[in-house]
C-alpha cells in the first residue's frame, strides 16, 4: 500500500503545470488585453480628449492673425426729434426722430509686442504637452494592464497548485483509510490528512475570491464593463526574459522620456508667458475701414472710412514691469525644476534596473526552492513508505513544495512589471 503512495505521489507532484480554467468567456493574451485598454479605457478617452481641445485652442489662437471684423446695426424711433431748430418764435423744426444706422468695420493689428505671435506659439506648445500627456496615459494604463494581467496569471497558478495538492491529498486519504482498516497506521496519520484537506480548501475559497476580483477588474480596465475574462499565460518552471538584453544607459535614455520633455516645454511655456507679459507693455498698432450708412433725416447716408491706431501704455508701465519680472523668476524655477527632475529620472532608471535585476535573481532563486522542495517531498515520501518519518513530517514537505510554488509564480508576474516599469523609465513602450 506504501508503495502506492510512493507511486502515484510523484505522477501527480513531476506531472505538467499547466492548468485550464473552467470559464466559458475568451481566453486573452497579454497583448490583447493591453490592445482592448488602449482602446477602451476611459483615462486615455479624456486624455484624447485634452488633446483635442488643444487642438482647438491652437486653430482659435490662429485667427488672431487675421483683421477683426464686426457689423453693428440699429433703428431709432423718439417721441421728439434728436435733433432741433428754432426757425422763428414758436416755430421748431424738429428733425431725425426716427431712422436706421448701420455700418461694418475691419481691424487688422499690425504689431501687438509679439502677443500674438508669442500667444500661436504657447497654444502649439500645449498641443505637444497634451501629446506627451497622452503617451504617457497610454505608459500608465500598459503598466496597471499589466499588473492587473500577471495578478489574474498568478492567482490562476496558485489554483493550479491546490488542484495538484487537493488530488495529492484525497488519494492518500482512500490509502490511509485503507491502511488504518488493515490496522498498518495509526489514525492520526488520516486526521492529519483531513485537517491538510481542511487547510487546502480554505485556501482555494481564498484564492479563488481573489482571482474572480482580478478579472473582474482587468475587464473592466480593458473596456468590458463589469465582464470577467481569463488569460491564455501559463507559467512552466522556467525563467524569463534575461534583463540584460534590456539593459539602457541612464545619461542616453534621459531624452526619450516623456517626462524630460514635459519639463522641457514647462520651460519654453514659461519663456513665451514672459514674452507675452513683455509684449503687453509694448505699443500696438493697427490699421482698419469701414463702411457706414445711416437714414435719419430722410435721405440715405452711406461713406467709406479709413484709419490707424497707436496705443501706447503709459501708465501700465509700473504694474507691468514687476510682472515681467515674475515671469522672469518663473523662468528660472522652471530651469532650476528640470535640472533637478532629470537628476531624479536617471536615479529611478537605475533604481529601476535595479529592482528588475532583483527580481530576475528571484525567479531563479525560487526555481532552485522548487527542485529542492520537489526532492525533498521525494525523500519524505520515501521515509514515510519505509516507515522512518511521520505523517507530519510527509505533510510538512508538502507545504514546502506548495510553498515553492507560490512563491515561483509571484516572482515571475512581478519580474514582469518591474520589466514594464524599467522600460518605461527608460522611454521605451
Amino acid at each position: 500500500m506504501k508503495r502506492q503512495i510512493n507511486r502515484y505521489f510523484f505522477m501527480v507532484t513531476l506531472a505538467g503545470m499547466s492548468f485550464t480554467a473552467a470559464f466559458s468567456q475568451r481566453a486573452y493574451t497579454l497583448d490583447e488585453c493591453l490592445e482592448q485598454a488602449l482602446a477602451n479605457n476611459v483615462r486615455l478617452k479624456n486624455a484624447q480628449n485634452n488633446l483635442q481641445m488643444a487642438k482647438e485652442d491652437k486653430a482659435n489662437a490662429f485667427t488672431k492673425y487675421f483683421p477683426n471684423i464686426s457689423a453693428t446695426g440699429g433703428g431709432v424711433l423718439a417721441n421728439k426729434g434728436l435733433l432741433e431748430m428754432e426757425m422763428q418764435p414758436g416755430a421748431v423744426m424738429s428733425m431725425a426722430d426716427k431712422g436706421l444706422l448701420g455700418g461694418v468695420t475691419a481691424t487688422l493689428p499690425l504689431f501687438t509686442g509679439g502677443q500674438i505671435v508669442n500667444g500661436n506659439k504657447l497654444a502649439a506648445l500645449q498641443v505637444e504637452v497634451n501629446q506627451l500627456q497622452l503617451r504617457q496615459s497610454e505608459n500608465e494604463v500598459r503598466l496597471t494592464t499589466e499588473q492587473y494581467y500577471w495578478q489574474v496569471v498568478s492567482l490562476k497558478e496558485k489554483l493550479h497548485t491546490l488542484s495538484v495538492l487537493e488530488e495529492q491529498l484525497t488519494r492518500l486519504q482512500a490509502d490511509v483509510e485503507a491502511s488504518v482498516e488493515a490496522g498498518v497506521v495509526n489514525r492520526n496519520d488520516l486526521l492529519q490528512v483531513q485537517l491538510k484537506q481542511n487547510e487546502t480548501q480554505s485556501s482555494r475559497i481564498n484564492v479563488e475570491n481573489a482571482l474572480t476580483l482580478s478579472r473582474n477588474l482587468l475587464a473592466q480596465y480593458m473596456g468590458l464593463g463589469i465582464d470577467s475574462v481569463k488569460v491564455t499565460f501559463t507559467m512552466d518552471n522556467r525563467l524569463p526574459e534575461d534583463p540584460t538584453l534590456l539593459y539602457a544607459a541612464p545619461e542616453s535614455a534621459l531624452g526619450q522620456t516623456n517626462e524630460y520633455h514635459l519639463l522641457q516645454q514647462n520651460v519654453k511655456a514659461s519663456q513665451l508667458q514672459k514674452r507675452m507679459a513683455v509684449g503687453k507693455n509694448l505699443p500696438t498698432v493697427a490699421i482698419g475701414g469701414g463702411y457706414a450708412y445711416e437714414n435719419l433725416l430722410d435721405r440715405d447716408h452711406d461713406f467709406w472710412v479709413g484709419f490707424a491706431t497707436v496705443s501706447i501704455p503709459l501708465t501700465d508701465w509700473w504694474g507691468g514691469s514687476h510682472d515681467i519680472k515674475k515671469h522672469k523668476i518663473a523662468v528660472r524655477n522652471a530651469q532650476d525644476q528640470l535640472d533637478d527632475q532629470s537628476e531624479l529620472l536617471i536615479i529611478r532608471m537605475r533604481k529601476n534596473w535595479n529592482d528588475l535585476n532583483d527580481a530576475y535573481k528571484q525567479v531563479g532563486i525560487a526555481l532552485k526552492s522548487i527542485e529542492q522542495a520537489t526532492e525533498n517531498l521525494r525523500l519524505q515520501t520515501d521515509y514515510y513508505t519505509a516507515g522512518t518519518c511521520t505523517m507530519s513530517d510527509l505533510l510538512e514537505a508538502q507545504t514546502l513544495f506548495q510553498q515553492s510554488r507560490d512563491r515561483y509564480v509571484e516572482s515571475f508576474a512581478q519580474y514582469e512589471v518591474k520589466k514594464r516599469e524599467y522600460l518605461q523609465a527608460t522611454g521605451r513602450n
